[in-house]
């Protein structure tokens, strides 16, 4: 079925799999899911979110179980869900630990691969691109799924995506740490992701997907570069396009959809469910052309957009904008941080948000992007037992459903 512009939502949310006692990763995704069915399988139903396995075994996701138009209740309906993995967790002295990265996390050892459904497609992923790496295997991540209807609607909203990804990282990182030091980068999930799959550049690009706003067109730029390029490696023709392509928003034509890629996991299901709707109510905003026309969101260059993207993924919401043709788009006249687009933002259409959503985002605009709190609570100590002792605070968070304090 097809649906238009912003009726219904896709939200899919990732957590990795952490020993209570020690943090330490635990590949035991497929225990968890054999426990909740009876029997292993890769998905399980679980009313209205779905759980699934991921790439490598110590990462979970659970998902909108289908399209929702129902986005308000998907705080409380995941929190749910957390809390009952939590509870089929006790027994292995494990717990779902939140933010975009593992700390201390070392991927060269402790990286073990999917080895059920799809292990295939995963196994060949691995002898392209050896996945035993922060950007491949220590990765969390919220995706949202907009869906379109038609090649007008795909035009718009691939049109107002590609303007707001760049600044999207600075309300949503929180993967600051990894090997157990602050890697200079806010989201250091993105900067990894950038080049994660250097072997194949088609498929990453420059993370900003091109400026192609039809179909036809988008499978000329963009999937049969990819398909060309992957032919040598897939002999046995296993891999989809619509999987390879790994822009930081990619248009799922199977599906009529566009899936947002580049937001962090935050501490609990009620900020990540927050900043999906802020993101989709400030999209809403750019389509609707109230803020600047169509043909003018259509004109960025991608090398444009990445250039404040690349900026974003290391100071988040400290980020000084410089550039004025970006900030003309919010009608702001001065230099200033991706802080103040977003309270401009939020001041535009924080009154379509729920009350809970509402205060998530002041309590983010007030108090900084979770990579940020994450750093003031470290004060400078990576020492591996207070790195421990904080994340712990972000694993009870998760649980609890609160957000982070420093």
């Amino acid at each position: 079925m097809a649906y238009h512009l912003f009726e219904v939502y896709g939200i899919e949310l990732e957590y990795m799999l952490v020993q209570r006692s020690n943090l330490k990763v635990n590949p035991i995704v497929d225990k968890l899911l054999t426990k909740k069915n009876g029997s292993l399988t890769s998905d399980v139903e679980n009313g209205k979110i779905e759980w699934s396995n991921e790439l490598v075994s110590h990462v979970v996701e659970m998902k909108t179980n289908g399209p929702t138009d129902d986005i308000d209740n998907l705080a409380a309906l995941f929190a749910e869900n957390v809390q009952e993995m939590n509870q089929l967790l006790e027994e292995f002295d494990t717990c779902l630990l939140p933010t975009a990265a593992h700390p201390i996390m070392d991927p060269h050892t402790e990286t073990r691969l999917w080895q059920h459904h799809y292990s295939k497609i995963y196994a060949l992923y691995n002898k392209i691109f050896d996945c035993k790496g922060h950007g491949w295997s220590n990765v969390q991540s919220m995706h949202i799924n907009l869906p379109f209807f038609d090649d007008a609607e795909f035009e718009k909203l691939h049109a107002a995506v590609r303007l707001l990804l760049p600044i999207i990282p600075g309300l949503s990182a929180s993967s600051p740490v990894l090997d157990g030091e602050f890697t200079g980068y806010k989201d250091a999930r993105m900067h990894y992701y950038k080049t994660n799959q250097k072997e194949i550049p088609h498929m990453t690009g420059k993370v900003i997907p091109e400026q192609v706003f039809n179909k036809a067109d988008y499978y000329k730029t963009i999937f049969e570069p990819i398909t060309e390029a992957i032919k040598p490696f897939d002999t046995d023709n296993i891999l989809d396009h619509h999987f390879l392509n790994s822009r930081g928003a990619i248009s799922r034509f199977d599906r009529n959809a566009i899936e947002i890629r580049v937001i962090d996991i935050q501490e609990n299901p009620s900020a990540d469910i927050a900043i999906a709707a802020f993101i989709i109510e400030s999209l809403k905003l750019l389509v609707s052309e109230e803020l600047v026309s169509l043909e003018d969101q259509k004109s960025w260059h991608e090398d444009d957009l990445f250039k404040i993207f690349d900026e974003v993924i290391k100071n988040a919401e400290n980020t000084l904008i410089t550039d004025k043709k970006y900030l003309a788009i919010f009608d702001l006249q001065k230099d200033c941080d991706v802080r103040a687009i977003w309270k401009r933002l939020y001041e535009l259409v924080g009154g379509k948000l729920s009350e809970d959503q509402q205060n998530h985002i002041e309590f983010l605009i007030q108090n900084g992007s979770l990579s940020t709190r994450i750093l003031k609570a470290l004060r400078s100590d990576f020492s591996h037992g207070n790195i421990k002792k904080v994340y712990s605070r972000l694993a009870e968070c998760l649980q609890e459903n609160r957000m982070f304090r420093p």
